[in-house]
This record gives structure tokens, C-alpha cells and sequence, in this order.
């Protein structure tokens, strides 16, 4: 998996900050930009809740090698943009597939695996000479990999970091998520200080289906 920030709005903290001082000042957010104190600005309007004014703020990702099974997933996030690699277009003839450790952690279980993806191959290899790419590519498997590019606004990164984060979130999504959070803490450290799932802010909501685990800030990849 590999996962980069192409982009992100500059100064995000300090003008997030500035967007929710301005909905209390008569001044304008651009004569708020150089407060002395954004950080405690805005850490006190988003902890009242007031998530709104992080919508000013928007990062774009570059994701490669994870497979379709997580993008499956990861669509399901609506309030943001996706390019996808496509499969109509893209030739496919390497296998190339996301592995996961509980089957690579068995011998017999990767032995099967790997098996299967060849035959699969094979397989779309010898269709895609016989029928159009975007027929063929309906026998290609979940595990196969794509790209993505991911653009979301910073409230609903923290959505995403608050389900997708979750020890009970599936593994490689949630891997992408700390990945991502990790590049959001980075370059905005105010906006994205208690991001992560609900165990690191308060009680876990999944109840009886909790992992007993909680998370802190400092544990965060």
C-alpha cells in the first residue's frame, strides 16, 4: 500500500480558525487570519462541536496497490471526490493482488490462494482475447489491486478516521486510514488532534461488540 498526500489547503488551522472566530466577530475571516492564538480557537469551536468550519479545509491522496474490496468500502464515504483506475481501460495481464497476512501467515492457505489467482488470470488473459477488456474483467477477483485518488474536506476526514480507524473497522482499510491520518496530523496537527476513532475521545459506542481495546492519540501509526 502506498499512500501520499498530493495536496491539502495551505494553512488549513489558521484558517479554519479564523472561519469560526469571524462567525463571532465583526470582523471579516481575513482580518482574523493572523490571530495570536488559532490553535486554541479553533480547538475550542470543534470541541464544542461546531465541525462546520473544517469543511474550509480539503486534502487530496494518492492510494496504490490496495485492492477493490477496500475501495468497495471506501466509496461508501459519499461526501467527497474518487478517480479511480479503470478496469475497462487499464490492461490487467499481471496478477496482481492484495495478499492478506492471515493467509500468508498459512502455507496451505497461500498455497490455495495463489493457485486460484493464477487460474484466474489465465483465465481473464484468455477472455480478453475472445470478448471486449470490460467483459473480462467480470471474472477478476476482490483482491485484485487499483489506484485511487481520494479528495474529502476535513470534517468528513474525521468521519472517515472515526469508523474507518476503529479496531473493528476492516484491516486494510483501516491501515489506509491511519496512513492517512498520520499525513493529516502532519500538516494540520490542530484540525486533526483527536481524530481518530470514538474510544480516544470518550466511551466506544459498539457496545457489547467493543474490542476492549481503546485507543490513545499517542498510539496512532
Amino acid at each position: 500500500m502506498d499512500v501520499r498526500l498530493l495536496a491539502h489547503t495551505p494553512n488549513a488551522d489558521s484558517i479554519c480558525a479564523a472561519a469560526g472566530r469571524s462567525c463571532y466577530s465583526e470582523k471579516a475571516s481575513a482580518d482574523l487570519l493572523d490571530m495570536k492564538d488559532p490553535e486554541k480557537a479553533l480547538g475550542k469551536i470543534v470541541g464544542m462541536g461546531h465541525h462546520s468550519v473544517v469543511e474550509h479545509a480539503v486534502f487530496t491522496f494518492s492510494v496504490d496497490g490496495v485492492s477493490r474490496a477496500l475501495t468497495h468500502q471506501l466509496v461508501r464515504h459519499r461526501i467527497a471526490s474518487y478517480s479511480q483506475q479503470s478496469q475497462r481501460y487499464v490492461s490487467l495481464k499481471d496478477p496482481t493482488y492484495v495478499v492478506p497476512e492471515t493467509v500468508r501467515a498459512d502455507p496451505a492457505s497461500l498455497e490455495l490462494y495463489e493457485e486460484t489467482m493464477r487460474k484466474i488470470w489465465d483465465a481473464y488473459g484468455k477472455l480478453a482475447e475472445a470478448v471486449p477488456a470490460e467483459d473480462a474483467r467480470y471474472i477478476l477477483p476482490n483482491g485484485c489491486t487499483t489506484n485511487i485518488t481520494i479528495t474529502m474536506n476535513a470534517r468528513e476526514l474525521r468521519h472517515f478516521f472515526s469508523l474507518r480507524c476503529c479496531e473493528r473497522a476492516q484491516w486494510e482499510i483501516r491501515e489506509l486510514a491511519d496512513r492517512m491520518l498520520a499525513l493529516c496530523t502532519e500538516v494540520s496537527p490542530v484540525i486533526f488532534r483527536d481524530a481518530g476513532p470514538p474510544c480516544m475521545r470518550g466511551p466506544c459506542p459498539e457496545g457489547k461488540l467493543s474490542c476492549g481495546r481503546p485507543r490513545k492519540p499517542n498510539k496512532l501509526k
